[in-house]
């Protein structure tokens, strides 16, 4: 299965075709009010953006422990592909939001050390994707990683049942080293791709994709034959 790119954080429609045009896989939208790249509801934009992208990518909504009327407020807007639950969110909340509203969950785990491995088992069970994201510096007022990678050695030996994402860090510049190391099913690229916060560079989307599509060959050829360095299944089922 070749690698599936999403590019999180879309606001406009010329970034939004630019990560199309670029041959993303999936394009995220924001859905936190804290967030330089929100989408507010209260406007138009979430079903414009959804409807430009519909059938071209899959469109994954990023809440951040939202309630059951916020989730409902933004699945009714943009009709996503996906959830993606970004916050705190238990095992047993991403196995509701994901009963309730009858769409994937892809549901992000904070990684800043081996110890933060031992949580990945649990949502593996109920949700349908898990994102390997660094965790938010101290002080931080985000979640995720903030622009900055964790020590993606941890994940050496990675075995999970449900596909992954890696995220955090990534720009143009590392995607390739990240592809080749850490050989994920897929990436996820939010603030590698601006130019300031929440302002996204066509250029900067489409240099990461090049680069990521150019490691994902590469590996591809060496690997032939090779178990990977990581291994989950490729299969979008419900969780058992």
């Amino acid at each position: 299965m070749s690698l599936e790119i999403k590019i999180c954080g879309l606001s406009t429609p010329e970034t939004l075709d630019a990560a199309l045009g670029a041959g993303a896989d999936m394009v995220g939208m924001v859905f936190f009010t804290p967030s330089p790249r929100h989408v507010d509801l209260a406007t138009a934009t979430a079903a414009a953006l959804a409807a430009r992208a519909r059938g071209r990518a899959q469109i994954v909504a990023l809440t951040v422990d939202a309630d059951d009327a916020t989730l409902a407020a933004i699945v009714d807007a943009a009709r996503p592909d996906m959830l993606q639950l970004h916050g705190k969110e238990s095992p047993e909340r991403v196995a509701a939001v994901r009963a309730r509203f009858g769409l994937p969950v892809m549901k992000a785990i904070g990684i800043a050390t081996a110890a933060d491995l031992a949580r990945l088992s649990a949502y593996a069970d109920v949700a349908d994707r898990l994102l390997l994201d660094a965790k938010p510096p101290k002080g931080a007022l985000l979640p995720g990683g903030n622009g900055v990678p964790f020590d993606w050695n941890l994940l050496a030996g990675l075995d999970l049942t449900r596909p992954f994402m890696l995220s955090g860090g990534l720009d143009p510049d590392n995607v390739g080293e990240a592809v080749r190391r850490v050989r994920p099913p897929g990436i996820d690229v939010s603030s590698g791709v601006e130019r300031a916060p929440g302002i996204k560079d066509p250029a900067r989307i489409a240099a990461f994709l090049r680069a990521a599509r150019a490691a994902d060959a590469t590996e591809s050829e060496h690997s032939t034959g090779d178990k990977p360095a990581h291994t989950s299944s490729a299969r979008e089922t419900s969780p058992s």
